[in-house]
């Protein structure tokens, strides 16, 4: 098992300003950090030098949004979302990025007052098909993630997501779990994991109100269960917000503070999935 972090709970992108910070994160004990691949102008071949130098791993996560939405009735529209998420691969492969998550099938936050529609359902597997070849060509794994139905209407359910990824079929498309989003739409959290297993490849750990995980209500008990019955053994990486990205509150709806500060929510969750996976996994 790795642990990893995002870095989402800091700010949008990865400044110098980060980097104390991300020196702490290693200081705790963390494998790697999740990178925010927003903003593609960045040098991500010289973070990945310095997380090298730090001894840190990575993966990352990105989205799509309206205008480059890769399940619009526009042709254009999709072709430019599946052309940044192709960029942005290759900037993750500039800094040594090993999964690329996130909900990057559809545009976030965005609703057209209706569930997914079957041309919709084709475009996106058509989308993520030419992301996920190019993928594979810079050696980068996807993590599509499913997203509740508050945040998203084309992929709310972890075996919608599965069913997706299997329709895309190819080797550099699978999913991410997150214990979140699970917490909302999931009946059966240990089934679920059974059901998604030939496609996982990445979880989030997260809790009810984006804060500490272990401090709230989702059910870790089952969360963790399924994690070790189906033998997961990957990466387990914390996504908790607070007010540093105001760009993504629309869609996060954040709006107080949840937790006392930064690192110590940091700290706490890696004790607490240390504790989870030594409790239920044995390691």
């Amino acid at each position: 098992m790795k642990y990893g972090m995002n870095l989402l709970l800091w700010g949008a992108e990865v400044t110098d300003q980060m980097f104390p910070t991300i020196e702490k994160l290693k200081e705790m004990g963390y494998d790697g950090v999740e990178l925010p691949m927003f903003n593609l102008d960045l040098d991500y071949a010289g973070i990945g030098r310095r997380l090298d130098d730090l001894g840190l791993e990575r993966t990352a996560v990105t989205v799509r949004n309206v205008e480059d939405n890769p399940i619009s009735p526009d042709p254009a529209v999709r072709a430019k979302g599946v052309e940044l998420t192709k960029k942005t691969l290759d900037r993750c492969a500039e800094a040594g990025v090993q999964t690329l998550c996130g909900p990057y099938h559809s545009a976030l936050g965005h609703f057209t007052g209706r569930g997914p529609t079957e041309d919709e359902w084709k475009w996106g597997v058509d989308s993520m098909r030419q992301v996920a070849e190019h993928a594979g060509e810079v050696g980068v794994k996807l993590g599509v993630e499913a997203l509740n139905r508050f945040e998203c209407y084309f992929l709310n359910a972890h075996a919608d997501a599965a069913r997706f990824a299997r329709e895309v079929g190819h080797p550099a498309c699978g999913i991410m779990y997150d214990t979140f989003h699970s917490n909302i739409e999931e009946k059966d959290i240990v089934g679920t994991l059974r059901e998604i297993k030939d496609v996982l490849c990445h979880i989030h750990i997260s809790e009810n109100d984006r804060s500490t995980p272990g401090k709230g209500n989702v059910n870790w008990e089952k969360n963790f269960t399924g994690i070790a019955e189906i033998g997961y053994d990957g990466w387990l990486v914390i996504e908790a917000f607070g007010l540093a990205l105001p760009e993504l509150a629309a869609a996060t709806r954040i709006w107080r503070r949840m937790f006392d500060d930064e690192l110590t929510l940091a700290r706490e969750g890696l004790e607490f999935m240390k504790a989870q996976v030594a409790r239920y996994c044995g390691k």
